[in-house]
């Protein structure tokens, strides 16, 4: 049983990846869901809906009339959903979906932030030994901060599928833009990258931001002649803009707040599309990049190495460029794929049942 509160018609990764999981899981065995949509808006569920969602998921598991060998649970959050199989002395094994805020929440410190980590890491005592299935070893490495040991790394998939550039001449040929695309916030280095690598390219070459606005000083940095601010991309706008720009940067810096990249979905999106995807070595990128194959990391923060990975790519010949895009386009088609998370999701099943700690 795969239990989520991310679901459509709420719009975001961790409702895509719910969905599309899910989708994968059961073209090779069975799986019940228990989704809770979110408004018609495409906001999340109200917090009343939220409420009464633990009576939801207890109602599925008796109109089964057993409880389930697995109970897959979409999100941290969720986690107190796991104790009900344990109350009624239910051998069900227990699996915890890990993204990035849902275990990261705790470092933003402050009044919520610690009761969010003191929530979690109850949550790591009672359900001990229960799975935690994380997108990346960052990840995995955060939750382990409050308690939550037993991990396995699963990194996320992309849908998304450009040209087939096999012995295709169009891979060649890039527009000599640099494409950032992504939410303006300050780790996702965007700003950054426009103040401190920028200046240090050649003059012709401009930066296209596909993003939505959130941090006023990443925003006020788009106010700058070499930057094309192009709002949100989609669909085949989004694939097109991929392969057409000169790199796709994914420039992410390490903050004081300790927030960090989950995984980094723009980084496989852009090489399944045929773009040249230039990434930081930081948080969840290094599993969201296999590096040399799918992409080039660089040191985060380091504007000489960024400087240096740019000019190297912009100084590529034709074929060097073809080569490239089409290997690292297969490669993100084999390995950042939902049939491949899917089977390594059901290899994570395979653990011993949990037992609950409840006092009496």
């Amino acid at each position: 049983m795969f239990v989520t509160r991310k679901w459509a018609p709420a719009v975001g990764g961790m409702e895509t990846y719910s969905m599309r999981l899910t989708e994968a899981l059961r073209e090779i065995e069975p799986v019940d869901i228990v989704a809770l949509p979110g408004q018609a808006d495409g906001m999340p569920p109200t917090a009343a809906a939220l409420m009464f969602f633990p009576v939801r998921v207890l109602v599925a598991m008796f109109r089964r009339g057993r409880f389930p060998r697995v109970l897959h649970l979409g999100d941290m959050a969720l986690w107190p959903l796991g104790v009900l199989p344990c109350l009624f002395l239910a051998k069900t094994r227990i699996v915890l979906s890990a993204h990035g805020t849902d275990v990261a929440y705790h470092r933003r410190g402050g009044l919520k932030g610690r009761l969010y980590g003191a929530y979690l890491k109850l949550g790591a005592r009672l359900l001990r030994g229960a799975k935690v299935i994380a997108n990346s070893r960052a990840t995995a490495e955060v939750a382990r901060e409050t308690g939550w040991r037993e991990s396995t790394i699963i990194p996320l998939a992309t849908d998304l599928r450009g040209t087939d550039l096999r012995g295709d001449a169009p891979a060649a040929r890039h527009n000599g833009r640099l494409l950032f695309v992504g939410r303006l916030v300050e780790r996702k280095g965007c700003g950054w990258f426009i103040r401190n690598v920028l200046p240090l390219l050649d003059p012709a070459i401009t930066l296209d931001v596909a993003g939505t606005g959130w941090d006023d000083d990443e925003i006020a940095a788009l106010d700058n002649p070499r930057v094309r601010h192009l709002g949100s991309l989609h669909g085949p706008a989004l694939v097109h803009a991929y392969a057409e720009a000169l790199a796709v940067i994914v420039p992410n810096i390490e903050t004081a707040t300790g927030e960090y990249e989950g995984f980094g979905l723009v980084a496989p999106e852009a090489a399944a599309c045929g773009g040249v995807v230039i990434a930081s070595r930081s948080g969840g990128l290094t599993d969201a990049v296999l590096e040399g194959e799918t992409g080039l990391l660089v040191t985060a923060g380091d504007a000489s190495q960024w400087q240096a990975a740019l000019c190297d790519v912009g100084n590529w010949s034709g074929a060097r460029r073809r080569e490239f895009t089409a290997a690292a386009q297969d490669r993100a088609h084999a390995h950042f794929s939902w049939g491949r998370a899917a089977r390594e999701t059901l290899d994570a099943y395979c653990c011993k049942p949990i037992a609950v700690k409840v006092k009496s």
